[in-house]
């Protein structure tokens, strides 16, 4: 009986070896030379860890498609095995190569499309963080996923320098907001927001030395109708005010970069979250803010609203434009009521007679004066469903598809900039 057990220990034993030494060497990278390396991880809940998303990115050809210049926060190609709660533990996985949670990432699309556009000395790094579930509150500093995402950057910064490899991060994709809507916390977004940013680029320099502010790439949520209180055109309904709070920072902050909006895509199970080739094409579009951002370029706000006139009873909305002209496009996106756009009186009434495009502006003719109403787009949906079919969304766009494509799974896809979402009171 003993030495059975003990040939089952050793046979155990050897198996850990074997699966070692594969890691390390599947793991080891034979880039030559001095190298620079960008790292832009994505971090938040579930949308950052790619829950649901069913993985399409074939690991092997993430890295010899592109001669080994996409890399993990080890500098190496093992891709997939993140656990939130202990370093342990993803190691353990990594080790096992246990992949029931190796989902589709939006990082991959990121990153697939940047590194053709830079140098052949400049390595991208990429990797997720945060926790699924959680508010904006329970990923910030000082809980265990923010820390632990802070240590996951040291540990790339650490390995980079063991090589002579310059390190630096010039921005963080940002997925997080589902349960700030759900949940209704009620608590500061955009105060908290402001923090966690400010956290970020105070923790990542200590750790880099780097002098340029680190950037964010933010997504915009549209999971209105998990809310249990979602009501259509309740005008005191709450469930826009993250979705809109999102899109402000977007336009308004000088330190955050426009990703898109989630609803063009479609969702596992009309639910909650986007599927892989979702999480694919929005990664695809981070990459364009990315470039942006490390060219010093102008910065990308995406496709929002900017000013708002009323005259009698007409809306005049003002939009920034990325790629002219503005379309209503009802294919790729099930058309809604309207086109996305409501004006809910304080009785719950839209008031909505007609929506029409001119030029950069949408022009809302209403039964009466709009003053005091509440101004709305993508804000309806079926209640609990999501995505571009049925849940909350607007057939707004503009037409950067026209030039800008992704081709994912031997099918090709247009990469136009759809409006933000937005929830504001008509003064």
């Amino acid at each position: 009986m003993k030495k059975r057990i003990l040939q089952i220990l050793v046979v155990i034993c050897l198996l850990i070896i074997g699966l070692v030494l594969h890691d390390c060497i599947k793991g080891m990278t034979d880039l030559n030379g001095h190298k620079t390396v960008i790292c832009i991880p994505v971090f938040g809940q579930s949308y950052a860890l790619g829950e649901e998303a069913k993985r399409i990115t074939n690991f092997d050809s993430l890295r010899l498609n592109y001669d080994g210049r996409i890399v993990n926060e080890k500098m190496d190609y093992v891709f997939g095995y993140f656990d939130h709660s202990s370093q342990f533990k993803q190691y353990i996985k990594r080790l096992l190569h246990y992949d029931r949670k190796a989902f589709e990432l939006s990082v991959y699309g990121m990153a697939e499309a940047l590194v053709p556009q830079l140098g052949e000395d400049t390595i991208i790094c990429i990797f997720p963080g945060g926790h699924g579930q959680t508010t904006i509150t329970q990923v910030s500093k000082p809980d265990k996923c923010y820390n632990k995402f802070i240590k996951e950057i040291k540990r790339a910064y650490q390995t980079a320098n063991e090589k002579g490899w310059d390190f630096n991060v010039p921005a963080i994709c940002w997925m997080q907001g589902e349960s700030d809507i759900a949940e209704y916390p009620d608590t500061d977004y955009k105060m908290l927001f402001h923090q966690i940013l400010k956290d970020f680029n105070t923790d990542i320099k200590q750790i880099t030395h780097q002098e340029n502010d680190i950037r964010i790439i933010c997504y915009q949520s549209s999971a209105l109708t998990k809310g249990e209180r979602f009501k259509h055109n309740n005008f005191n309904g709450t469930e826009g005010r993250i979705a809109e709070i999102q899109m402000e920072l977007i336009r308004e902050d000088s330190l955050i970069w426009a990703m898109g909006p989630t609803y063009p895509y479609d969702f596992v199970r009309e639910a909650l979250h986007i599927d892989a080739v979702g999480q694919k094409r929005i990664g695809n579009l981070a990459a364009k803010s990315a470039l942006g951002i490390l060219r010093n370029d102008k910065r990308f706000k995406g496709l929002v609203p900017m000013k708002t006139i009323v005259n009698d009873n007409q809306i005049a909305i003002v939009f920034n434009v990325p790629t002219p002209p503005l379309c209503f496009d009802t294919i790729q996106v099930n058309k809604a009521d309207h086109y996305g756009f409501n004006v809910i009186r304080k009785d719950n009434t839209d008031i909505i007679t007609d929506v029409t495009l001119q030029n950069d502006t949408i022009l809302i003719t209403c039964k009466e004066s709009p003053i005091g109403c509440k101004i709305r787009y993508g804000v309806n949906g079926d209640y609990t469903k999501g995505g571009r079919l049925h849940g909350p969304r607007g057939n707004l766009r503009d037409s950067q598809g026209k030039n800008l494509k992704v081709r994912i799974a031997s099918k090709t896809y247009p990469q136009d900039n759809w409006c933000f979402i937005f929830d504001y009171l008509c003064k």
